[in-house]
C-alpha cells in the first residue's frame, strides 16, 4: 500500500501541477497581484477541483462496480488520453501568461477548473491507473480522491506562491519549451510506471 500512495502522489503532482489552464493562472495571479490577492482565485480552483473528482470518482466507481472488466479498457483509454496530453503540452506553441490588472475573484477560479479539460483528463487517468488498493471500491475511490485533492492544494499553492520566480521563465520561449517537454516526459514515465507495477 505505500508504494501505491507514493505512485498516487507522484502521478497527481506531475498531472495536477504540470502547466495547464489553472496552474499557469495561479502562476500568473501570484506575480502580478500577489499571494494575498490571488488567494479567492485558488479557493476556487479548488472548489472547482472538488466538483470534478466527485463526478470522475462516483461516475468512475459505479462503473467499474457494474461491469468490473470494463476498468482495463478505461486505464488504456486514460493512458493514452494522458499520452496524448503529454504531446499537447510538449508541443504547445510559447504563449503568455499576462493577468489582467484586477485580481480574479472565487468565481473565476471556481468556473476555470469546472471546464478545465485537463482536470477532467488527468482525473481520469489517475482514478483508471492509480487507484488505491483497498477492500471496497467506494473506500478506493474516496482514499484516492482525498490524495489528489490534498496533493491539489499543495501544488496549487505553490504555483500560486511561486509564481514571480516562474512567470518569467514561462515568459522565455526556450524555457517555457523545456519546462513544458519536462513535464510532458515526466507524465509519460508516470504512465509507464503505472503499467509496469
Amino acid at each position: 500500500m505505500p508504494e501505491a500512495i507514493t505512485s498516487l502522489i507522484t502521478a497527481t503532482a506531475l498531472l495536477l501541477g504540470s502547466p495547464g489552464p489553472a496552474t499557469l493562472g495561479l502562476a500568473g495571479i501570484g506575480a502580478t497581484s500577489g499571494f494575498k490577492n490571488g488567494l479567492p482565485f485558488l479557493t476556487g480552483i479548488l472548489t472547482g477541483l472538488i466538483v470534478v473528482i466527485l463526478g470522475t470518482a462516483l461516475g468512475l466507481a459505479s462503473l467499474f462496480e457494474a461491469f468490473p472488466s470494463v476498468r482495463i479498457t478505461v486505464q488504456i483509454i486514460g493512458a493514452l488520453y494522458i499520452l496524448y496530453v503529454a504531446v499537447k503540452i510538449a508541443t504547445a506553441p510559447h504563449q503568455s501568461t499576462a493577468a489582467s490588472s484586477a485580481p480574479p475573484r472565487f468565481i473565476d477560479g471556481f468556473i476555470l477548473n469546472l471546464l478545465n479539460p485537463k482536470a477532467y483528463a488527468a482525473l481520469l487517468g489517475l482514478f483508471s491507473q492509480f487507484l488505491l488498493p483497498t477492500p471496497s471500491v467506494p473506500m478506493a475511490f474516496l482514499s484516492t480522491a482525498v490524495i489528489c485533492f490534498t496533493v491539489a492544494v499543495v501544488v496549487d499553492t505553490l504555483w500560486l506562491a511561486l509564481g514571480g520566480a516562474i512567470r518569467p521563465c514561462l515568459q522565455q520561449p526556450v524555457q517555457a519549451r523545456m519546462i513544458r517537454v519536462v513535464f510532458a516526459v515526466l507524465m509519460v514515465v508516470a504512465v509507464l510506471w503505472a503499467f509496469v507495477q
